[in-house]
């Protein structure tokens, strides 16, 4: 972890359990009239699942597999956010949201690579995961919190049928066959 990953990590608040159970909640509710939310929520808790994977890994070979698949899943998933949602946030009332939000997932991109030239049964290896998944958690918190709830509550159905179908459209163009799975 670099210094300024330190001190980043040190500074940003982390929320509890709790807290992210609770905003998940909210944010199943309001995917109750966004569809696009509803997916999207799907999609974190399977991130969520791929960090464990990698964590999990009992050799090289496995976590590199396991590392890839996760890089996979949050590009595919970040694309279709950057490409449909964040547009939406900011052509809203979300302009600042939008940006943190386009920031955070770059910096999420920028650590996975990092992963990449470490070892993987590494202590140092473990150290970076763990960071990246923090920030990664802490993004899908301000989404499921704050940003998307107040996005879906702010469209009429129409804009919730398109962001919908883009989304998904998005998703699907990046994930190719991977997406099936889903």
């Amino acid at each position: 972890m670099t210094i300024i990953d330190k001190v980043v990590a040190a500074v940003t608040p982390l929320e509890s359990e709790e807290e992210r159970r609770s905003a998940r909640a909210t944010a199943r509710q309001a995917a109750n009239d966004a569809p696009w939310l509803a997916r999207v929520l799907d999609h974190h808790q399977q991130i969520e699942a791929a960090f464990a994977a990698v964590k999990d890994a009992g050799d090289a070979n496995g976590r590199r597999r396991a590392q890839k698949w996760l890089g996979t899943l949050l590009t595919g998933h970040s694309v279709a956010e950057e490409a449909v949602l964040y547009p939406a946030m900011a052509l809203g009332d979300q302009k600042g949201h939008a940006t943190a939000a386009y920031t955070e997932q770059s910096g999420a991109k920028i650590n996975l690579a990092a992963l990449e030239t470490l070892d993987p049964m590494s202590q140092e290896y473990l150290d970076k995961l763990e960071h990246v998944r923090g920030a990664v958690a802490h993004h899908v918190y301000e989404e499921e919190s704050k940003w998307f709830p107040a996005l879906a509550s702010e469209a009429d159905a129409a804009l919730q049928m398109r962001l919908s179908a883009r989304y998904t459209e998005e998703f699907d163009r990046y994930m190719g066959a991977d997406a099936a799975g889903l």
